[in-house]
C-alpha cells in the first residue's frame, strides 16, 4: 500500500515536471516571439529614415501598410517627402527609439526622437509611429505627421531664408576693391518672345558667348511661366555696347540687380579673387558650417583667404503652414549674421595705375613699406578679371584663359623664381655677417670667365662687365659680378651658407594672409658640388626666392639686420613687428645699404638710370636665363630691387619686381620703378 502511494507520489510530480517545463518552454517561444517582433519593428523604422539619407524615397514607399498607400499615391509620396527634405536641405537625419509599446499581438507603437541636420541648423523633435504585423512582413502606417509631428496632410512647410550680407574689402583709402554693386541682368521673358525664336536665339547665344541648348533648357525648365523673366546671363555695367545689341531682340529684358563687383577688375583679380556658387564637394567639405546648396564662396585670391570673415551666415525659419498659409508653428529659427568688412594695406591708385603701365608684361611688382611691413601694391600680369566669375564666366572664355601661355590665371608673386644677381646682396650679408669676407679684400681681376681649377672640368662662370677698378665688394655689387660672388660663396663653404638661408627663412613659407611657395636654395638642402655652390652664390643653381620674402629680407638694409614682417591688412598701429629679429648685424645691413646705394649713384653702375632728385635710393638688378637645354634661347627673368634708403623721408618704398623677359619686344622697368620713387 504504501510503496503504491510513492509510486503515485513519483508519477505525480513527475508530470508535474514535464508541465512545468513545458510552460518554460512556451513562455520561452513566446518571449522570444515578442521579443522578435519588438526588434522587426525597431529594424522597420530605422530602415525608414536611413532610405531618406539615401533620398530612396520609393524604398519609403514600399515599407508602408496598405491602408496608407490609399490616402497616398507613391508619386505623391515621393514628391511630398523630397520637396520637403530638399526644401529644408536636410543633410542626416538620426533616429533614436526610446520605447516599443506592444498595442496587439500584431501592432506596435514606436516612441522615438529624430534629430534632422540641415544646412541651417539641427532640429529636434519626438514622435510616434505605429507598426503592424502583417503575415509574415513589418509594414508602418504613414501620415504626414511621420516627417514632423504637427504637420497634417493639407499643411506645407515654408522655408524663409533672410540673406546676409557678404563683408566688402576696402584699399587703405577707404576705395572699394570688392563689394555690392549693381549690374545687368539679361534675359528672355517667354511670353514676348517671337513664335518662331530660332534665329533669336542663336543671335543671343552668339553676343553672350552661349549656346542655344542651354538657351533651350533654362526657358524650359518646370517652373518657367510666360510672363517670368529668364534670365540669361550676368554683365558688368560696362557693357553698354553689349547691352544695345541683346536689346535689338524681341523678348530679351535687361534688368539692374545687386551683385558682388569687383570695381578695380583686372588690376586686383590676382589679389582679391572672385566668389562663385557652392559645390557639391565644398559642400560635403564644410558640412556643418552652415552653408547650403545655394551659398556662394570664396574661391581664389583674398576672398578665399578671408572667407570665414567675409562670408555672412543667412538667418532662416522654417514653419509649417496650414491651407490658409498661416503659420501653425515655428520649427526652427536662426538669426541673419553679416559678413565683416576688411580693411587692407593696399593702394587702389598705385596698384591700378602700375597694372595699367606693366599689364603687357609677363611678371609681377610689390611695393612695401620697408619700415612698416605694409604691402601697398601687390600686382601679378597679366590678368583676368574677377568680375566675369562671378557673373558666370562662359566656357570658351574659361578656356581661352586656361590655355592662354602668358597664363593669366597665374599670381606670379605667390611664387618662388630663380634670383639672378639680386640674390648677391644676401650672399654678402651672409659672408660678411660669419667673417667669411672682408669688404675690402680684393679678389682679383679675373676678365669675362673664370675657373677654379681643372676639377671644373670644362665649366666656366663668366660676367657681363669687365671693370678694372678693385674687385672689392662694393665695386662687386656696383658691376653685379658673378665671379666675385662665385668665389666669396667657395669662402663662406656650403654648409655655412645652407644654415645662414635656413636662418632667414629659406625652406619655410613666410607668414602671410596668401599662401606663398617656399624659398629654397637646393633640391637636396645641401650645395652638393663645389660648381653648384658657386653658382648658388650669385643667384642661379637650384636658388629660387618668393619675391615677398625677398621683399622681407631687402628690409634688413633699412632696418639694422632685423627682416620686417610684410602684412595686407590695415591695422592703425604702425609698430613693425619683424620676421625675423637680427640675422645680420647692423655694421652688415649699413655696409650693404651703402654697397646698393652706388649701384644706383654710380655713374655706370647697373641701376644707375634709377637716379632720382631728392631721394636716395638703394637697388640691385638681376638677371637669371631660363632653358630647357644648353641649345635652346631661355627665357629671362629680369629682377630690379630697389628701396628708400633714406630714414628722412616720408617716401619709405621698397619694390620687388620681375619680369619675364621673351626677347621678343624691348621694354624697361626702370622708368616705372622711377615712377614709385618720384
Amino acid at each position: 500500500m504504501i510503496k503504491n502511494q510513492k509510486r503515485t507520489l513519483k508519477l505525480v510530480l513527475s508530470c508535474i515536471l514535464i508541465v512545468m517545463i513545458l510552460i518554460i518552454i512556451i513562455i520561452g517561444i513566446c518571449s522570444s516571439s515578442h521579443k522578435n517582433k519588438i526588434n522587426q519593428s525597431k529594424i522597420l523604422l530605422e530602415s525608414y529614415m536611413r532610405s531618406i539619407n539615401e533620398e530612396n524615397y520609393e524604398a519609403m514607399y514600399e515599407s508602408l501598410n496598405d491602408s496608407s498607400k490609399e490616402k497616398i499615391s507613391k508619386e505623391d509620396f515621393i514628391n511630398r517627402n523630397s520637396r520637403i527634405y530638399n526644401g529644408i536641405d536636410l543633410q542626416e537625419i538620426k533616429v533614436t527609439i526610446e520605447n516599443v509599446t506592444e498595442k496587439s499581438s500584431n501592432e506596435f507603437e514606436l516612441d522615438y526622437i529624430n534629430e534632422l541636420t540641415t544646412s541651417y541648423g539641427i532640429i529636434h523633435f519626438e514622435n510616434k509611429s505605429t507598426v503592424y504585423k502583417i503575415g509574415k512582413e513589418y509594414k508602418m502606417e504613414w501620415s504626414s505627421n511621420l516627417i514632423f509631428p504637427n504637420l497634417n496632410d493639407t499643411d506645407k512647410i515654408k522655408v524663409n531664408t533672410l540673406t546676409a550680407k557678404r563683408g566688402n574689402i576696402y584699399d587703405r583709402n577707404d576705395n572699394l576693391l570688392a563689394g555690392e554693386g549693381t549690374i545687368y541682368s539679361i534675359g528672355f521673358v517667354p511670353g514676348k518672345m517671337n513664335e518662331d525664336a530660332i534665329q533669336d536665339k542663336e543671335k543671343i547665344a552668339s553676343l553672350l558667348d552661349m549656346t542655344v541648348e542651354k538657351i533651350d533648357k533654362l526657358l524650359s525648365a518646370s517652373y518657367v511661366k510666360e510672363d517670368m523673366f529668364v534670365e540669361l546671363k550676368k554683365v558688368s555695367l560696362s557693357e553698354n555696347e553689349l547691352i544695345d545689341r541683346v536689346l535689338e531682340v524681341k523678348g530679351i529684358k535687361v534688368i539692374e540687380k545687386s551683385s558682388r563687383v569687383y570695381p578695380y577688375g583686372e588690376s586686383t583679380s590676382h589679389l582679391i579673387g572672385y566668389i562663385q556658387n557652392i559645390n557639391a564637394e565644398e559642400l560635403d567639405k564644410h558640412k556643418g558650417d552652415g552653408y547650403h546648396s545655394n551659398s556662394v564662396i570664396g574661391k581664389s585670391g583674398l576672398e578665399r583667404s578671408y572667407e570665414e570673415r567675409l562670408r555672412g551666415i543667412d538667418g532662416v525659419q522654417i514653419v509649417i503652414t496650414d491651407s490658409d498659409g498661416d503659420v501653425k508653428e515655428t520649427i526652427l529659427k536662426k538669426d541673419v549674421k553679416n559678413g565683416e568688412d576688411i580693411k587692407l594695406t593696399i593702394d587702389a591708385v598705385k596698384q591700378n595705375e602700375i597694372y595699367n603701365r606693366f599689364k603687357t608684361q609677363r611678371g609681377f611688382f610689390i611695393i612695401m613699406n620697408p619700415k612698416t611691413g605694409e604691402v601697398l601694391t601687390l600686382v601679378s600680369t597679366p590678368s583676368f578679371d574677377s568680375n566675369d566669375f562671378a557673373n558666370g564666366i562662359s566656357t570658351s572664355k574659361w578656356n581661352d584663359l586656361n590655355h592662354d601661355e602668358s597664363k593669366p590665371l597665374y599670381a606670379r608673386y605667390l611664387s618662388s623664381w630663380c634670383p639672378g644677381s639680386t640674390f648677391k646682396p644676401i650672399t654678402a650679408s651672409i659672408g660678411l655677417n660669419t667673417g667669411k669676407i672682408d669688404p675690402n679684400e680684393d679678389f682679383g681681376h679675373s676678365g669675362y670667365s673664370y675657373q677654379k681649377d681643372e676639377s671644373w672640368g670644362n665649366y666656366q662662370i663668366t660676367t657681363l662687365q669687365e671693370y678694372f677698378t678693385p674687385a672689392i665688394l662694393q665695386n662687386a655689387l656696383k658691376y653685379s659680378d658673378n665671379i666675385y660672388f662665385a668665389k666669396a660663396g667657395m669662402k663662406i663653404g656650403g654648409q655655412t651658407l645652407a644654415e645662414e638661408l635656413t636662418k632667414i627663412g629659406f625652406n619655410e613659407s613666410v607668414d602671410f594672409d596668401l599662401l606663398l611657395t617656399a624659398s629654397s636654395f637646393s633640391n637636396t638642402n645641401e650645395f652638393e658640388t663645389e660648381i653648384k655652390l658657386a653658382d648658388s652664390s650669385y643667384g642661379q643653381g637650384e636658388i629660387l626666392v618668393n619675391p615677398i620674402h625677398m621683399a622681407s629680407i631687402y628690409s634688413c638694409f633699412v632696418n639694422g639686420g632685423n627682416m620686417i614682417l610684410p602684412y595686407i591688412e590695415y591695422r592703425e598701429d604702425k609698430t613693425p613687428q619683424f620676421y625675423k629679429e637680427n640675422v645680420f648685424s647692423q655694421e652688415t645691413a649699413n655696409i650693404i645699404k651703402e654697397d646698393l646705394i652706388q649701384v644706383v649713384e654710380g655713374y655706370d653702375a647697373t641701376a644707375h638710370s634709377l637716379k632720382t632728385e631728392g631721394i636716395t635710393i638703394g637697388a640691385k638688378t638681376g638677371t637669371a636665363e631660363l632653358k630647357s637645354d644648353k641649345e635652346s634661347e631661355g627665357i629671362e627673368l629680369s629682377w630690379l630691387d630697389a628701396f628708400t634708403a633714406d630714414d628722412n623721408t616720408e617716401r619709405q618704398y621698397l619694390v620687388i619686381c620681375m619680369r619675364e623677359d621673351d626677347k621678343k619686344e624691348s621694354f624697361s622697368i626702370f622708368p616705372l620703378v622711377k615712377w614709385v620713387f618720384e
